[in-house]
């Protein structure tokens, strides 16, 4: 049960970091993403991938 909520919530952070036209916009939806699902690291983890994802 704790990997598939693992895998849920890396599969809406992934999604959510992708939302924006540039990669502030990217990294603030991955990190509000994120932090909804886990938290501060999530938060982290979001902004970290939302700003990595190329246009």
């Amino acid at each position: 049960m704790r990997s598939l909520f693992a895998t849920a919530a890396s599969v809406m952070v992934l999604a959510l970091a992708g939302c924006g036209d540039n990669a502030t916009e990217r990294a603030a939806t991955g990190g509000i993403g994120g932090a909804v699902v886990a938290g501060p690291v999530g938060a982290v983890a979001g902004a970290t991938v939302g700003a990595a994802t190329a246009d």
